[in-house]
This record gives structure tokens, sequence and C-alpha cells, in this order.
């Protein structure tokens, strides 16, 4: 156990960060043909390691959440399979273990993530070919009569039967529990909500008698509704956010990596900056995915000779992410 806590630990080392490269195929797809890029294996590779290669990313990125493809693939430059390649970096690498989504309730549209039947020969697998830590991505939707108690209830077991086996495998779970902010909801709705959220999960978390010390709770960060007129401010983001971890997150769990949800790539860095300027016994750090690459992404556009531009734009994301996981910005 000693050695989850000490990646744990590494997973929220001070100025750093989890790239979040665990898109779906089907996601990536989607994204891709927007920019009209081909979507393949190979191209899905290039862009990736054009990330993964970047000079001195390690400077700001503890760890990447791969997707099974990407895991199993070689790096272009030294034909290293990626968890070898990102481990000479000394950035740890990490695997996406849920199958995705599937349908709760045929009326509320409610979700459940799939893909515990077979995790714990997956994730003992996952541990021999060089992951180090995992992620399992649970989603609860908002309105005035959602979350229902079923989905709050079925999704904190998943992630509490998913945490167990991860530890079991030695494997550091991330735990995410995403409250969507799609709506037309007040900042009091979110904070409600992902207090009710937080408090199912560490419930059966501790049912389970997972080690917090040894897991890393990956959250949404308590936001007005995106549809909402009326927009909470850059510092009522933070202080709802932090209350609403103060009285639901136990402080033994050594860091929170947040997700950056459908916020733009400035509002999720200063959002993080405005909470590490309060006081917190946790580490708060970053966990993105489109907020460090969308601008990587644009810029690349499937074109290899705009490699150096789109990771000059990946890395001023992630050392300005760096900054405000600090409170420095």
């Amino acid at each position: 156990m000693n050695n989850l806590i000490k990646t744990a630990l590494k997973m929220v080392e001070s100025g750093k960060g989890i790239l979040a490269a665990d898109e779906s195929n089907p996601t990536c797809t989607k994204r891709f043909e927007s920019l009209a890029i081909e979507s393949t294996p190979t191209s899905r590779n290039a862009y990736r390691d054009l990330l993964f290669s970047a000079p001195d990313i390690e400077k700001y990125i503890s760890g990447v959440i791969l997707f099974n493809e990407t895991f199993y693939q070689k790096d272009l430059s030294s034909q290293a399979f990626y968890p070898e390649f990102l481990s000479r970096k000394n950035i740890l690498p990490g695997i996406k273990v849920d199958s995705g989504l599937e349908l709760l309730d045929v009326y509320t549209k409610e979700q459940a993530t799939k893909g515990l039947h077979d995790l714990e020969k997956k994730a003992l697998q996952y541990y021999i070919d060089g992951a180090r830590f995992a992620k399992w991505r649970a989603v609860y939707h908002i309105d005035e009569s959602l979350p229902s108690q079923k989905s709050i209830d079925r999704n904190a077991n998943d992630l509490a039967d998913y945490a167990s086996i991860c530890q079991s495998s030695n494997l550091v779970p991330i735990v995410e529990p995403e409250v969507l902010m799609n709506g037309n909801h007040s900042i009091a709705k979110s904070y409600e909500v992902t207090s009710k959220v937080l408090h199912s999960v560490f419930k059966e978390l501790s049912k389970r008698n997972i080690i917090f010390e040894a897991m890393i709770l990956k959250p949404n960060m308590v936001l007005s509704g995106y549809n909402n007129n009326q927009q909470a401010s850059i510092d009522e983001v933070a202080k709802w956010t932090v209350k609403c971890l103060k009285e639901n997150v136990p402080s033994d769990v050594p860091g929170i990596a947040f997700l950056s949800g459908g916020q733009s790539d400035e509002l999720a860095t200063l959002h993080l900056n405005a909470m590490n300027q309060l006081q917190n016994p946790w580490k708060l750090t970053f966990s993105y995915g489109r907020a460090l690459q969308s601008q990587a992404l644009q810029i690349w556009a499937g074109n290899q000779n705009n490699i150096l531009e789109a990771q000059n734009a990946f890395l001023e994301l992630a050392k300005a992410n760096s900054s405000a996981s600090q409170g420095l910005l």
C-alpha cells in the first residue's frame, strides 16, 4: 500500500497536473471530423504523440490518462510503448478502465457506467503492462428532480467497487463523479447536488475500506448551469467549490484533480487559481482534457508542419495551469 500512497502523492505533486488524453475513439473522431481530420489509429497516434513528446512536458504534467488504443501504441521517435515512453520522462502512465455509459433509466435518461464485469482481469493486466493509476467516470444529470436517488446510489456503488478493484490490483484509482453543468440551474443547485453526490460516494468508499491516502478525486467544480443568465463570479465558484469539498471530502485524500467539463480554457484556469488562494487541506490541481488540448488540436489540424506551434500552445496552457495549481496567477 505504501507504493500506492507514493504514487498518489506524485500524481498531485506541487505545480503539476494530470493530462486527460483518454477520449474514446468515437469522441476523438467527432473532434477530428469537426476540423476535417481523418480519424484513424495512425492519425490519433500522431496527435497524442504530439502532446506527449512536447518539450519539458514533465515540468507541468505528473501523469497521463491513456485510452486503451493509445496504451498499446508506440511513440513515433523511440518506438517505445507509451507507458514506457512516459515513465522515462518521469510521468506516470494511467488508463481509462470504464467502458463508457449506458442508459440507467429510460424515463429520466440518466446513465450508469459500464465495465465492472471484467475489471479485475483488465486492471491486473494493465498494471503488468505499465499502468500505475486508473480512471472511472460516473455522470449525474441536474434538473428540478435530478439526479434521482437511483442514479446517486448506483454510481456511488460502482465507483466504490472500481476503487476497491484498483487498489487490490496495485493501481491508484482516480474517482470521477461528474455532475454535468448543462442546464440553467443556479450555483446553489450545483452545490446542493455535488454535495449529495460526494457524500454518497465517500460513504460507499468507506464501506469498501478504500485507503483514502491512495486515491485521487476528480470532481466537477461547483458552477452555475451553463445556460443560466447569471453566471457566478470566479471568486464565488472558488468559495462554493471549496466549501462543498470541505464538507464532504476527507482530508486523508492527498489531492483533488478537477475536470474542466465544458468550461473555457481561461475560466478553468482562473477558477483553479482562485481556489488555490484559499486554505485547503488537499492539493488542488487539474486533470483537464479539452481545456489543455483544444488549442493544440485546432492548430495541428492533421498537418505535421504545425506540430511545433501546436506543442507550444499546449505547453502554454499546461504552464498556466501549473501556476494556477499553486495560486500564483
